[in-house]
C-alpha cells in the first residue's frame, strides 16, 4: 500500500499559496512531544534495558557471571556496537578503521612498486575525479521559500524541513551571489554582507531593515525579507518587485562603470546576479499563484538575456512549467538543447525524455498483450528511456509510485542521490499522473534496468558507475525523520550473521550453565549421544538391559 503520509504533509504545507495557518497549541504540542519521543527512542530503549539488568542483577547472578564471562561480554558488545555503526553509517567500524590506519601504511609500499607516471596510477585519479564530480552538491533549482512554505510547513507539523548542513551552503551561495569587494563604498552593502553571514533568522531580518533605513534601494534587503519574512507567495511576489525595480537601477549604474575598474567589474557581477535571482524568483511565484504562461516568458527571456548564467538551470523551471501547461512540443524542444551528451544530466532532464516517449505509448499498453506479441519500436524507445533514468537516479520510480513518501525538497540536491530525487518527484509526479498509463508503464519496467547493471557501483550502462558516496551526502542534507533511499541496497556481511549467532548462543549457554549445572549436564549427555553415539554408551545400555533381565527372572521365579 502506497504511503501517502508523507505527500500530504508536504502538500498542505507548500503547494497553496493561501495565507499562513495559525499555530494550534495542541497539535503543536502533541507533535513535539512525539517528535521528542522519536528522537529519544534509542535512549528509552537504553534506559530499560539497564533497569532490567539492575533488577534481575541477583535471580541471574549477573556479578558472578561478569567476573566468569568477561570475554564474552566484551565480544557482545563489540558486536553490538558494529552492528550500530553499520546501520548508522552503511559500513563496518572495523573496516572503516583498518582502511584508514593500516591502508596507509601498506599503500607506501605499493607506491614503491607502481611508479607515478603509471596507467595504474593515472586510472585512480581519473576515478576519483569522476566521483569527486559525481558527488558535487548542486543548489536545487526548485527550491521552496523558507518563510511562505519551509515555515509553514514547521507551522503545520512541528518538524524542520532543513538540515543545518543545507542552510550552511545556502549561506555560501548567497555570499558568493549577493556580496562583493566593493561592498564597503555603500554602508547598505557592507550591512547586509553582515547579514548574509548571521546564522539566527531574525537577526538577518532585522539586518535587512537596517540595511533599507540606510538606503531604501537596497535590493538584497529586499531579496532577504521576500525568502524568509514573507509568510505568503503574494507578499515575496510583492517584496520582490521591489527588489527588481531597485536591482534594474543599480545594474544600470554598474553598466555604465564596468570598464573603469576591475572593482567595478566584480560590483556589475554582482548585481547582474542578483538581478537574475530576483527574475527567476518571480518566475517561480507566478507559476505558484497560476500565471503559468508568464512564467514562461520570464525564464525564456532570462536564458536568452544572460545564456551564461546556465548554473542556475533555469531550463528545469522552464521544463516543470512548460508540462504544467501540457505544450510537450515545447518541452521537447528544450530537451534537443539541453539534453546534449557534452552537458550535464539530472533527473529532470532523463525523467522528462522518458516521460515523453511514455506518453506516445502509455495509453494502450498492457503488460499480458506486450507479452504476446511482443513490443513495438516506440514501445521499446519508451522503455530503453526509462531504463537510462532509472539508471542515472534509481531512488525517484518509488517517488512516483508512491512507494515511499515525500517530503518537502531540500534547498540543495545531490545528483543521482535520494535528495534529487525528492526534488523531482515532488513537482513532477502531477505530471506523471496526468498522462494515462504512464505509471503502468513505468511500475512494469523500471526494475528491468539493475538486470543490465549488476554491480553498479563498479561499472554502469550509460553512464558513470553510481558513486558510492550519495548516501553520505544525503544524509546530510535531508532531515532525520525521513529514511534515506539507499542504492544499491547494503546488506549485512555473512560474517557480522555468523558472529552474532555464535556470541549469542554461547552467551545464553553460558549462563544457563551456571545457574544449572546439572540440568545441562544432563542436557549435553544427550545431545552429545545423539550426535556421536560412543560404544561405551551402548555396552552399558547392554548391561543394564541383562541386570533388568535378570532381575525379571529372579521375580518371576520367586
Amino acid at each position: 500500500m502506497a504511503d501517502r503520509g508523507g505527500l500530504g504533509e508536504a502538500a498542505a504545507a507548500g503547494a497553496s499559496p493561501a495565507s499562513a495557518p495559525g499555530r494550534n497549541p495542541t497539535l503543536g504540542w502533541r507533535e513535539r512531544l512525539r517528535a521528542g519521543l522519536a528522537g529519544t527512542g534509542a535512549s528509552l530503549w537504553f534506559v530499560a534495558g539497564l533497569g532490567l539488568l539492575y533488577a534481575l542483577r541477583i535471580p541471574l547472578r549477573l556479578c558472578e557471571n561478569l567476573a566468569a564471562g568477561t570475554s564474552s561480554l566484551i565480544s557482545g558488545l563489540i558486536f553490538i556496537f558494529e552492528w550500530w555503526y553499520f546501520h548508522k553509517h552503511g559500513t563496518s567500524c572495523i573496516e572503516q578503521v583498518s582502511v584508514s590506519h593500516l591502508q596507509p601504511l601498506m599503500g607506501e609500499t605499493d607506491s614503491s612498486i607502481s611508479e607515478p607516471g603509471s596507467p595504474s596510477r593515472s586510472r585512480e585519479s581519473e576515478i576519483s575525479r569522476q566521483n569527486l564530480s559525481e558527488c558535487k552538491v548542486w543548489r536545487n533549482p526548485l527550491n521552496l521559500f523558507r518563510g511562505a512554505e519551509y515555515r509553514r510547513y514547521t507551522w503545520v507539523t512541528g518538524k524542520e524541513p532543513l538540515t543545518y548542513y543545507d542552510m550552511n551552503l545556502s549561506a555560501q551561495d548567497h555570499q558568493t551571489f549577493f556580496t562583493c569587494d566593493t561592498d564597503f563604498l555603500r554602508p547598505s552593502d557592507t550591512v547586509m554582507q553582515k547579514a548574509w553571514r548571521e546564522r539566527n533568522p531574525p537577526a538577518r531580518i532585522k539586518a535587512a531593515y537596517q540595511a533599507l533605513e540606510l538606503n531604501n534601494d537596497c535590493a538584497t534587503a529586499y531579496v532577504l525579507l521576500a525568502e524568509e519574512e514573507a509568510t505568503t507567495i503574494v507578499d515575496a511576489e510583492r517584496l520582490f518587485k521591489q527588489a527588481l525595480k531597485a536591482g534594474e537601477t543599480i545594474y544600470r549604474q554598474s553598466q555604465q562603470c564596468q570598464h573603469q575598474s576591475p572593482q567595478h567589474e566584480a560590483q556589475l557581477r554582482r548585481d547582474t546576479n542578483v538581478l537574475v535571482y530576483v527574475k527567476r524568483r518571480l518566475a517561480m511565484c507566478a507559476r505558484k499563484l497560476g500565471r503559468i504562461r508568464e512564467a514562461v516568458k520570464i525564464m525564456r527571456d532570462l536564458m536568452k538575456e544572460f545564456p551564461p548564467l546556465t548554473m542556475l538551470n533555469i531550463h528545469e523551471n522552464l521544463l516543470e512549467s512548460l508540462l504544467e501547461l501540457q505544450a510537450y512540443a515545447d518541452v521537447q524542444a528544450v530537451l534537443a538543447k539541453y539534453d546534449d551528451i557534452s552537458l550535464p544530466k539530472s533527473a529532470a532532464i532523463c525523467y522528462t525524455a522518458a516521460l515523453l516517449k511514455t506518453r506516445t505509448v502509455s495509453e494502450k499498453f498492457s503488460p499480458e498483450t506486450a507479452s504476446r506479441r511482443g513490443l513495438s519500436t516506440a514501445e521499446i524507445n519508451a522503455v530503453e528511456a526509462i531504463h537510462r533514468a532509472v539508471e542515472f537516479n534509481p531512488h525517484v520510480p518509488k517517488y512516483l509510485l508512491e512507494m515511499k513518501s515525500l517530503i518537502l525538497p531540500p534547498e540543495h540536491i545531490l545528483k543521482r542521490g535520494d535528495s534529487e530525487a525528492i526534488a523531482y518527484a515532488f513537482f513532477h509526479l502531477q505530471h506523471w499522473k496526468r498522462i494515462e498509463g504512464a505509471l503502468n508503464l513505468l511500475q512494469c519496467t523500471w526494475e528491468g534496468t539493475f538486470r543490465m547493471i549488476p554491480h553498479p557501483l563498479e561499472k554502469g550502462h550509460l553512464f558513470y558507475p553510481y558513486p558510492s558516496c550519495t548516501e553520505t551526502a544525503d544524509r546530510e542534507l535531508l532531515p532525520t525523520f525521513h529514511h534515506v533511499s539507499v542504492y544499491p541496497k547494503k546488506e549485512l556481511p555473512l560474517f557480522i550473521h555468523f558472529t552474532a549467532g555464535f556470541c549469542s548462543s554461547t552467551a545464553v549457554i553460558a549462563i544457563l550453565t551456571h545457574q544449572f549445572p546439572e540440568i545441562m549436564g544432563i542436557f549435553a549427555k544427550a545431545v552429545l549421544g545423539l550426535w556421536c553415539p560412543q560404544p561405551w554408551a551402548s555396552s552399558g545400555i547392554e548391561e543394564n538391559t541383562q541386570d533388568l533381565k535378570s532381575e525379571d527372572l529372579g521375580l518371576s521365579s520367586g
